[in-house]
């Protein structure tokens, strides 16, 4: 059970490093008016999760363990938005398409609440 903590802490870690690194090489090349870094990652974080379970996992190409270093760990640390993006995906899939709107909804409008909140909390 250790060892599963210690594979997602190592490709958290790596996904951290990945994404601090690109958002350094974007942010230096593009002005910094929109977010493209943030965006860039969110899109490559979405993609690397969805070929990992489409590509992989959906035809057991992959192994238990390489699914939770890729899927958890790298694509966590890199970007939490590969998961929602995947897990709305799924639903939509499953043709639950009001879930899928509801949790578009909740999760970007609720997200900018909080962050709203914990600004006017420390102000």
């Amino acid at each position: 059970m250790m060892l599963k903590y210690l594979i997602v802490f190592v490709g958290s870690g790596i996904g951290g490093g990945f994404r601090y690194w690109l958002s350094s090489v974007i942010q230096k090349y593009y002005p910094p008016f929109f977010p493209l870094g943030t965006l860039v990652i969110n899109i490559l974080g979405s993609f690397i999760l969805g070929y990992m379970i489409f590509g992989f996992d959906e035809k057991e190409l992959i192994s238990p363990t390489l699914k939770l270093f890729i899927g958890i760990g790298f694509c966590g640390g890199f970007t939490t938005f590969s998961t929602f993006s995947l897990e709305t995906f799924n639903l939509m899939r499953n043709s639950e398409f009001l879930l899928a709107g509801v949790n578009v909804l909740l999760s970007v409008i609720v997200s900018l609440v909080g962050v709203y909140l914990a600004y006017l909390v420390t102000r």
